[in-house]
C-alpha cells in the first residue's frame, strides 16, 4: 500500500519507535550543546555560522527522509512547516537580544542564556502541541480558534509595524521577573556562569537567573502563535513538534549570525503579520471546508510558496528602505565633515 494511502487512516505518521529515536536525538543535541557551553565563552562569527550551516543540514536531511519515507506531500508539509516556524523564530531573535541587553548579559554568557531559553521553548511547545492535538481530536472547531487567535495576532503585529512602534523590553513590568525577586535575593552582579550561589549564609539568584527567567516568559507568548501557526500547515503533531525542534535548535547560532543584521529588518513584522494572516484564513478555509464541501482550501505547496515570497519581499524592501535611508542622511552629514 502507498504511503498517502496509509497517512489517510491515520492522524500521525509516526510510530512510537520514530517519536523515541527523535527524542533521543534532540536529547543527544541538547547534551552537545550543555557540554560545549560549561565553559563560557564568546562566539565567534565562524562558529556561529559553522553551527547554523549543521542545524540547518539537519532539517534538510530529515525533510529528504520524510520524502523517501512517506512521500512528497509530508515532505512538503515538514518544508512548509520549517520555514514558518524560522520566519517566526527571527523575530523571537530580535526580543532575545532586547533581553539580553537589558540585563546586561556578558558576551560570553549570552549562548548559556539562549541555551537555557530554547530548552525551555521545547518543553512549552511540547506541551502547546499536546494540547493543540486534543483540541483538534475534539471536533473541527479547533481550526476556527486556531485560524481566529492567528488572525487577530497579525492585526495587533500589522498595527504596531504600520504605526513604527518599537519592540522594546521592560524589566521592571515583567511579572515573572517581579515575583522571583520577590521570593530570593538577588546578587549584585553577575557571578560567572552561576544561576544561584550562596553569599552570607543565604542562598541568591543571579542576574543571570532572570534573564533565564525573563527569556522563558516570553517563549510562552512565542508559543501561542507559532504552534497554531504550524498546525495551520500540517494536522501531524509529530510533524509540528519536528518542525518546531529544528527551528529552535537552530536558533542560537542564528542569533549570532543575525545579530547585527537584526535591527535592519524593519519590515520584518509587516511580512510576519502577513505570513500569520495567510495561515489564519488557511485554517478557516480548511474549517470551512468540513462544513460546506464547495468551500475551496489552500494547497500545502501554494503555502510554502507564499510564505518564501512574502519573506524575500520583506527583506528586500527591508534593504532597499536602509539604503534609502543612508542616501538622505548623507547631505547632512557633509558640511559638518568640512
Amino acid at each position: 500500500m502507498p504511503a498517502a494511502t496509509q497517512l489517510s487512516a491515520t492522524t500521525s505518521i509516526a510510530s512510537p519507535a520514530l517519536w523515541a529515536a527523535t527524542v533521543a536525538v534532540l536529547i543527544a543535541l541538547l547534551a552537545l550543546d550543555l557540554l560545549l557551553t560549561r565553559r563560557p565563552h564568546e562566539v565567534r562569527m565562524r562558529e556561529a555560522v559553522s553551527w547554523s550551516l549543521f542545524y540547518l543540514l539537519l532539517p534538510v536531511g530529515f525533510g529528504a527522509w520524510l520524502w523517501s519515507a512517506f512521500g512528497s506531500t509530508v515532505a512538503a508539509e515538514f518544508f512548509t512547516g520549517f520555514v514558518v516556524e524560522k520566519s517566526l523564530s527571527v523575530d523571537n531573535l530580535f526580543v532575545f537580544m532586547l533581553l539580553l541587553s537589558a540585563f546586561a548579559v556578558p558576551a560570553a554568557l549570552a549562548r548559556q542564556v539562549l541555551l537555557y531559553g530554547i530548552i525551555g521553548a521545547l518543553v512549552l511547545r511540547a506541551i502547546f502541541i499536546a494540547l493543540g492535538a486534543a483540541a483538534l481530536s475534539s471536533g473541527t472547531w479547533a481550526f476556527l480558534l486556531f485560524g481566529a487567535v492567528l488572525i487577530v495576532t497579525a492585526g495587533k503585529v500589522l498595527k504596531d509595524a504600520l504605526r513604527g512602534h518599537e519592540q522594546e523590553v521592560d524589566i521592571s513590568s515583567m511579572r515573572s521577573v517581579r515575583l522571583l525577586r520577590r521570593m530570593i535575593p538577588v546578587t549584585d552582579g553577575y557571578r560567572g556562569a552561576r544561576l544561584i550561589v550562596r553569599e552570607q549564609g543565604a542562598l541568591a539568584v543571579t542576574p543571570l537567573a532572570l534573564a533565564v527567567v525573563a527569556v522563558f516568559a516570553t517563549d510562552i507568548v512565542f508559543a501561542v502563535d507559532s504552534v497554531p501557526a504550524v498546525y495551520g500547515v500540517t494536522e501531524d503533531p509529530f510533524l509540528v513538534f519536528a518542525t518546531n525542534a529544528f527551528a529552535l535548535l537552530g536558533l542560537r547560532a542564528l542569533y549570532f549570525v543575525l545579530q547585527g543584521a537584526l535591527t535592519k529588518l524593519g519590515h520584518l513584522n509587516h511580512g510576519l503579520a502577513v505570513i500569520l494572516a495567510f495561515i489564519g484564513v488557511k485554517l478557516i478555509l480548511h474549517w470551512a471546508h468540513g462544513v460546506w464541501a464547495w468551500v475551496p482550501q489552500i494547497p500545502t505547496l501554494v503555502s510554502l510558496g507564499v510564505i518564501i515570497a512574502v519573506l524575500i519581499t520583506v527583506t528586500l524592501t527591508s534593504l532597499y528602505a536602509n539604503r534609502r535611508a543612508e542616501r538622505r542622511a548623507l547631505p547632512a552629514e557633509q558640511p559638518g565633515e568640512r
